[in-house]
């Protein structure tokens, strides 16, 4: 077997350990961390995808191009082992990036949903997070709603905070379980029927949600949703408020 053979045989089983880690990683990441929608909302499918492409093809790159079975055996896995250090380091560094990005949250906020992340959160606030709710989940967004002011003034202050650049939805102290909302939650979503009447080319998007929902149309209200950089629609239950099917759609 000549030396280029070699080179490539061990970028081959390089690459194809890397792989194997890659989807272990990618099973972590969008099994637990972000699951269907917001893979897509949150941007995790982008993020994840760029750290972990570099980091699969750099190593098995950088073996190809130091692999020569002539070296002395110390000295050939000195330099294997250094840049399995190396690729292990970047990918824990993704990883640790795309964890701290992490949804943790989807809040009702007075008039549409927002998705919150880790990184969103202020950390002197988390102390202030009611009992019952675990600010920081690891195990995939939990459904909250922002709880009614107690004060003009606490309204006051949430909206420069706001305008500041801390949303409300993003903050422990306002948090509420969902269920005491369902109300509130009803009163601000709209007919499903007025948003497909505004679609107009872009209706039968809806339609395919809707029909994934299993219900009528005409049982279902939609709300807003923000994500990460833009605006998607939720359709939920008319009845429960429970939300069933999620769209890139802009509703505004």
């Amino acid at each position: 077997m000549s030396s280029l053979q070699q080179r490539l045989r061990a970028a081959a089983i390089h690459f194809s350990l890397s792989l194997l880690v890659a989807a272990l990683a990618a099973a972590l990441v969008f099994g637990l961390w972000y699951p269907y929608p917001y893979r897509e909302i949150s941007g995790g499918r982008e993020l994840f995808t760029l750290l972990v492409t570099v980091d699969v093809i750099l190593g098995p790159l950088l073996t190809f191009s130091i692999f020569n079975r002539a070296k002395p055996w110390s000295e050939l896995r000195r330099d294997l082992a250094v840049i399995a250090l190396l690729q292990l380091g970047g990918l824990g560094y993704g990883m640790w990036t795309v964890f701290e990005a992490r949804p943790v949250h989807l809040v009702f906020e007075i008039d549409r949903f927002r998705v919150v992340h880790a990184i969103d959160v202020p950390p002197e606030l988390l102390p202030r997070a009611p009992r019952d709710i675990e600010a920081l989940p690891i195990t995939g967004p939990t459904l909250l709603a922002v709880r009614p002011f107690a004060s003009a003034k606490e309204s006051s202050d949430a909206t420069m905070a706001a305008l500041n650049g801390v949303n409300i939805g993003a903050r422990p102290d306002l948090w509420m379980a969902y269920a005491p909302a369902r109300v509130a939650v009803l009163e601000a979503a709209k007919p499903v029927a007025e948003l497909k009447t505004r679609l107009g080319a872009r209706a039968e998007q809806l339609d395919v949600a809707v029909a994934k929902t299993g219900q009528p149309a005409d049982t279902l209200k939609y709300l807003p949703l923000h994500g990460r950089k833009d605006f998607w629609t939720a359709l939920i239950d008319g009845k429960t408020a429970q939300p069933l099917a999620y769209l890139p759609l802009d509703p505004y």
